[in-house]
């Protein structure tokens, strides 16, 4: 399967009356749009080419129903007005767009060099992300968004299982209410974490329903990690990323495995 039977097969499911497909070649994007209000859903092909591979049909199927439940919000006007309990943060690659498809600006804070934080209204099977015009429309200020979210996502459970390998234990946050990346903002969270790691605390996001954090007590340990993050992130329906952060002094720093291990190696031959 290659993106332009892909991008055939989405566009026989897609394809209504009153909506607009477009296809990018630049971006390598099928957009999917709304006559009437010109809003709509972008699709990246390219990663959905690698996750059929793993997933076959059910990857099409996946991305053909937020299509339809994202366009079917967008149809329908949303107040935040007593519906603040459901405002959370959610945690998004930096190649993710900063803006709408009409070109409204989302709310957005830096995080980390791979990770940006969005805001988003939870709607039950869907969520619509918070922009600019929203906000206005509804008298918020960014900061008090901003408030919101992060004490909601403090009340989110981190029930976590708990995995041992070759000495090394990873424990696994999945409980897929499409916040379990956003628990990473939990600062008491981490820290408490933090108290219980013997060795490096690694924390990974690979897609937008798992939290992975690691307690890596030897070399081993890092590869290992870097085979589970990339098989998440290559499955996952909102891919993040595939790299995995240190965790130390409450900060969380981007780490290349396969340098760190080289540097490890590096390190024993001097010895």
């Amino acid at each position: 399967m290659d993106e332009k039977k892909i991008r055939k097969k989405l566009e026989q499911r897609l394809a209504r009356s009153g909506r607009k497909l477009h296809y990018d070649r630049e971006k390598e994007n099928l957009r999917v749009e709304n006559d009437a209000t010109g809003k709509g859903v972008d699709i990246a092909l390219s990663p959905l080419v690698a996750k059929w591979h793993e997933r076959k049909e059910q990857a099409i199927d996946e991305v053909v129903y937020y299509v339809e439940e994202a366009l079917q919000v967008m149809g329908r006007h949303q107040s935040i007005a007593g519906q603040e309990k459901k405002i959370y943060p959610v945690i998004r690659s930096t190649s993710f767009p900063k803006e709408t498809g009409e070109g409204v600006s989302f709310l957005t804070d830096d995080h980390t060099a791979e990770t940006r934080i969005y805001y988003a209204l939870d709607l039950g099977s869907t969520y619509r992300l918070l922009d600019e015009d929203l906000l206005k429309k509804e008298g918020l200020t960014a900061q008090k968004v901003r408030e919101i979210a992060r004490f909601n996502v403090r009340s989110l459970p981190v029930d976590m299982k708990k995995d041992t390998v070759r000495e090394n234990v990873f424990y696994f946050l999945n409980t897929n209410d499409g916040y379990d990346a956003s628990r990473i903002l939990n600062e008491k969270f981490l820290q408490e974490k933090a108290e219980t790691i013997e060795g490096d605390m690694i924390v990974a996001v690979p897609h937008q329903d798992v939290l992975i954090i690691g307690d890596i007590r030897n070399p081993t340990g890092y590869d290992i990690l870097a085979e589970l993050t990339m098989s998440f992130f290559t499955s996952g329906k909102v891919p993040i990323t595939a790299l995995s952060f240190t965790y130390e002094d409450g900060k969380l720093e981007p780490i290349f495995i396969l340098a760190q291990d080289q540097k490890r190696k590096n390190e024993r031959e001097k010895e």
